[in-house]
């Protein structure tokens, strides 16, 4: 592949995949998006790990980012609050990498080693996205570590929430040993029936008792430690004066287990150990898959996955990197470009332009002054700045809202299908149950009433209804998470169904943060827009072309004394007129009523208005609102933005919809819970932390994000803000699931009717239910993933 001697015409990117719009990148005949890129491939080629790239097409990640600063990691006690262990030689430290996502990541991260021998072994865990690097310490620096996963464009993220440890509150091993056990003694069960189901010579009669005591041995863990969870469950529900699905499950495996010891004990039976062993297996494989989740993605985070590990300590004139935790009162810091304020500080110095939309809401950056309070959470705009501690951390503005009663988690009361039918299925299962056995009583036969109890309770057990739930809303979150849908679990599918009432947040939300548009506030005759447009396109800086985009094609003038003022603006004349175009200052224009940074235009004297670059309504806003208008959804809009372009947004949210603005978290909750309490069942789609109170609260939360490895509020799922004009076809696949699980639970009621058709009489045979249960469980779970995979194609979700 690396030998090619001809240059390919492909226009994707041979390292990431993206598109090639600067062909200058080439390297070994490949064609590549940018440098970055490009000096992927050339370190991973010097070191003989081409095969990267055969494994798998465009395997890479872009590496058009910015490098973020590592000096923090050289600071003795911020490594020994990330690493997992270290001695005076070695340290191992657990990554958590969000570009993990193909079978060449994990190659090219487990031979790491080639790249620098210092790293002596690295294991990838997949599923999680993570990676466990063992490596020399004394040679190999932890930030030599981290820039060397920089440059092969394998980023981790690393935040005082620390992702990789929260994940490792998640234990199923439990669960799978449980599995285990019920597997291995299903099998063992089955093998040893087999005889009994197809005649047996006399050779095997022989042992036929022996084969008995074998199966009542493979039964007791399967009944005492596989199936203990049912069990507690069961009890635990009665104790509350309820009936859940556990309660007949339970009741089921005992009555099962009960009737085979007493048959095989008695000689009278063989009993049902292999059917019980396999109504354990499958009911627990069908709990696993319900607990199936995200381990790369956090749904429960925090203030503290959105501050940085380390800020820049200004000490007798010199910088030093110091771990957020040790900032005190008084200290002085530098906050560089993009970068977070850690705590609410006073400016001393430098311009500071803070984008505080991620806390309030609101889209326009704010400057502050020098000697002004610059409050947690808002993000430099420009250049970098000196602030004085105030507040610690731990009493800073953002951790007091966090804190704040609008941000704790609420208990979300919500009845499943098979939680609603359970109350009812219990009761007639025992009902039945119970009259079998009281006719056959009756009838003056106690030998077949008590079979005929037990055959009721055995062949009526509700496997093949507690399996639809969890196959069909697995299938589902598989669907999800290919359109790009991340949802927390599978029960969250259920409550999205049922959702009848929509509230949208504004800022980063329904507007995207990565595409803005340029408005103009004022008036322009036609000769001043060919002045502005002869003035700007003399400038290469990027609002300069915004606002030629803007202004559209016009006629250009010849402008002379031209002089540009970096940071600042640009002026220029045309025979009696004066143009100037840029900042306030720069135009002399007040700006005290005007929050954010907005670039004036000035002719000859006259402030003629003022453009400003605002994030743009994200794709398909408009159809979104229409579709769910169609499906007669309620639809509001709460935003801690603003009025600012209000009369657009009443053009594409219904008539009778409620749209809010200057809206507090607490304001947020209110509402929401006002909108509860009328009976609606509510989801909020927000994305910043003055959402996080009322994503908690409402029925549903979605936290929008164009990207999910950074920072979102606690939520009931992540949507990936380039599907959010799936929305639509998300809700209706919601309600398609629910309906494939109403249809699968009457499929299984038709299995029990023809089970009890047999079981009241009381001649039922093992090999009857060791045939009937089975393939009922087979039966449900093929035609919930077929029927859920249907209604995603019916969606445009596959």
């Amino acid at each position: 592949m690396l030998a090619d001697t001809k240059i390919t015409t492909h226009t994707a990117c041979f390292h990431c995949g993206d598109a090639v719009t600067d062909t200058s990148y080439i390297l070994d005949a490949h064609q590549f998006c940018c440098l970055g890129c490009q000096t992927v491939y050339q370190i991973l080629n010097d070191n003989n790990l081409k095969s990267y790239y055969r494994y798998n097409t465009h395997p890479g990640k872009a590496q058009k980012t910015k490098k973020e600063d590592l000096s923090y990691l050289d600071e003795p006690n911020i490594m020994a609050r990330l690493v997992d262990y270290q001695d005076d030689k070695i340290a191992l430290i657990t990554f958590y990498i969000p570009a993990i996502h193909c079978s060449s990541c994990v190659w090219l991260l487990e031979n790491l080693y080639k790249l620098n021998p210092a790293v002596k072994r690295v294991t990838v865990d997949f599923m999680k996205k993570q990676a466990n690097i063992t490596f020399e310490k004394t040679d190999f620096s932890l930030r030599s570590l981290v820039d060397l996963l920089y440059k092969i464009g394998y980023d981790p993220k690393i935040t005082l929430q620390d992702v990789v440890k929260e994940s490792k509150k998640i234990n199923q091993n439990s669960l799978i040993a449980k599995i285990t056990v019920a597997g291995f003694c299903f099998g063992n069960s089955m093998m040893i029936s087999f005889p009994e189901y197809f005649g047996m010579d006399a050779f095997e009669r022989e042992y036929a008792q022996f084969f008995g005591y074998m199966n009542l041995a493979f039964g007791i863990p399967v009944l005492l430690y596989s199936a203990s969870d049912y069990f507690k469950s069961a009890w635990y529900s009665l104790k509350q004066q309820r009936l859940n699905l556990d309660v007949p499950l339970a009741l089921g495996i005992l009555v099962l287990f009960m009737r085979s010891a007493f048959e095989i004990l008695s000689q009278t039976g063989a009993g049902f150990m292999d059917t019980l062993c396999s109504l354990v297996f499958f009911i627990l494989i069908g709990k696993y898959v319900q607990q199936r989740t995200y381990h790369h993605i956090s749904f429960e985070r925090d203030y503290r996955s959105y501050f940085p590990v380390a800020v820049t300590l200004l000490k007798e004139g010199k910088e030093k990197p110091t771990p957020l935790g040790d900032l005190r009162v008084g200290d002085r810091i530098m906050v560089r470009n993009n970068e977070i304020i850690p705590a609410d500080a006073i400016l001393l110095k430098g311009t500071a332009a803070v984008d505080f939309s991620f806390v309030t809401g609101e889209s326009k950056p704010v400057s502050k002054v020098l000697g002004e309070i610059v409050y947690a959470g808002g993000r430099q705009l420009g250049e970098a700045i000196e602030l004085e501690v105030i507040k610690a951390v731990s009493q800073s503005y953002l951790t007091t809202l966090w804190n704040n009663e609008s941000f704790k988690t609420y208990e979300k009361k919500f009845d499943t299908f098979v939680g609603l039918i359970s109350k009812y299925f219990t009761v007639a299962l025992i009902s039945i149950a119970l009259l079998s056995a009281l006719i056959w009583f009756n009838a003056g036969d106690s030998t077949k009433a008590w079979a005929a109890f037990t055959a009721v309770l055995i062949i009526a057990c509700p496997c093949a209804l507690a399996l639809s739930s969890p196959f069909t809303l697995s299938a589902a979150l598989s669907i999800f998470d290919k359109n790009k849908m991340y949802i927390k679990n599978t029960g969250a599918i259920e409550q999205m169904a049922a959702i009848d009432t929509l509230v949208f947040d504004k800022t980063g939300t329904i507007s995207s943060p990565n595409v803005s548009s340029m408005y103009f506030d004022g008036t322009l005759t036609a000769v001043e827009k060919k002045l502005l447009y002869s003035l700007c396109r003399n400038s290469i800086h990027p609002l300069s072309r915004e606002i030629l985009k803007w202004l559209g094609s016009c006629e250009a003038l010849q402008i002379t004394a031209y002089t540009e003022v970096v940071g600042k603006g640009q002026y220029g004349e045309f025979q009696d007129y004066k143009i100037w175009v840029g900042s306030a200052a720069f135009v002399g224009a007040t700006s005290s009523a005007i929050d954010g940074s907005v670039i004036y235009v000035k002719i000859n004297q006259e402030i003629k208005g003022y453009f400003s670059l605002e994030q743009s309504w994200r794709e398909g806003l408009n159809e979104v609102v229409n579709n769910f208008k169609k499906h007669r959804y309620d639809m509001h809009l709460i935003s801690g933005d603003n009025e600012r372009r209000g009369d657009a947004l009443q053009l594409i949210f219904p008539g009778n919809a409620s749209l809010r603005f200057n809206q507090s978290p607490a304001d947020k909750l209110e509402k929401i819970t006002q909108w509860q309490q009328e009976g609606k069942r509510v989801c909020m789609l927000g994305d910043g932390l003055n959402d996080a109170g009322a994503l908690r609260k409402a029925d549903l939360g979605i936290a929008v994000s164009d990207d999910i490895n950074n920072f979102s509020p606690g939520c009931d799922a992540i949507l990936d803000g380039i599907s959010f004009r799936k929305l639509p076809q998300f809700f209706a696949f919601s309600k398609d699931a629910v309906k494939v699980i109403k249809m699968s639970f009457i499929i299984s009621i038709l299995y029990n009717i023809v089970g009890l058709s047999f079981a009241v009489q009381g001649t039922m045979s093992p090999l009857f239910a060791a045939i009937l249960m089975p393939i009922s469980t087979v039966t449900i779970i093929s035609f919930t993933s077929l029927m859920t995979r249907q209604y995603a194609k019916k969606r445009d979700l596959l």
